[in-house]
């Protein structure tokens, strides 16, 4: 398993659950002094990163790019794949299409979150989700040439009424015509929703593709109740091997959060 931290772009999302916020340069910088392995990184769209810029910071700094979210396709442009009007899911989609180009130069993934939306905006839930079937299946195969899935997060039900469990997610899977779509198993997200975050990881099993790694506050790891052994045991059991990214609160800010982050990395995961 490989440590990640996070870094966001977004103006609109500041104060958001993410470590760093002061750009790409600084981040990987931090990220790289510390002993992180990878970034994920947080655009309000591709047309804020420079992929020169990014593969030379990169290289630098001998880090790998994770992954690339899509949440400022909500947070920023408010495009839904679940909208009830056709021509905004259509905006959607080409919005997490034109993440997929940028994150794939990289073989990295585009993560699908916020985006996924809810039913009862105009639609009921099984009219939304199989929208977001349809529409996770179109954006998986188009990702496929980049040789990197595509990442779908189950939410909490604050956030999303579609699917919360890890189960949910398999379940939706299930009608994905794609084989190249992955689940992200947000620790923080299975504190609230699953009865226990280590069955829920035993539950998403080989479908999960990447894990969010965060207490239960979404605070670095050691800052709430999660038990992180008994996760790190879930993961070996379902023979995890990939990324682990800190999606935290930047508290008390952000050079000590990523801190947290990779110290809990090495006690749980390296130990």
């Amino acid at each position: 398993m490989k440590s990640c931290v996070t870094i966001s772009l977004v103006d609109e999302a500041k104060g958001g659950p993410f470590v760093f916020w002061d750009g790409l340069e600084d981040g990987c910088r931090q990220a790289a002094e510390l002993g992180f392995d990878a970034v994920e990184v947080f655009p309000p769209g591709p047309e804020a990163v420079d992929p020169e810029q990014l593969k030379a910071l990169l290289s630098q700094n001998n880090l790998l790019l994770a992954a690339v979210g899509t949440g400022a396709g909500w947070v920023k442009h408010r495009l839904s794949l679940t909208a009830a009007d056709e021509g905004q899911r259509q905006q959607a989609v080409a919005f997490v299409k034109s993440i997929i180009d940028l994150a794939g130069q990289f073989h990295a993934s585009a993560i699908i979150g916020s985006m996924q939306g809810r039913f009862g905006e105009g639609t009921d839930k099984s009219t939304a989700l199989n929208y977001l079937a349809n529409a996770l299946g179109e954006l998986g195969e188009y990702a496929k040439p980049y040789q990197a899935p595509l990442i779908y997060e189950p939410l909490n039900r604050y956030e999303t009424n579609l699917c919360n469990t890890m189960q949910d997610g398999v379940e939706l899977l299930g009608h994905v015509d794609s084989d190249n779509v992955v689940l992200l198993a947000d620790l923080f997200h299975m504190n609230i929703e699953e009865t226990s975050v280590a069955q829920g990881i035993l539950d998403g099993g080989s479908k999960i593709g990447h894990v969010h790694f965060v207490d239960s506050n979404r605070q670095p790891v050691g800052a709430g109740h999660t038990d992180f052994a008994a996760v790190t045991e879930a993961l070996r059991k379902i023979g995890y091997d990939g990324i682990l990214s800190a999606e935290a609160f930047p508290i008390p800010d952000s050079r000590t959060a990523a801190q947290k982050t990779i110290q809990g990395f090495r006690q749980y995961i390296q130990a």
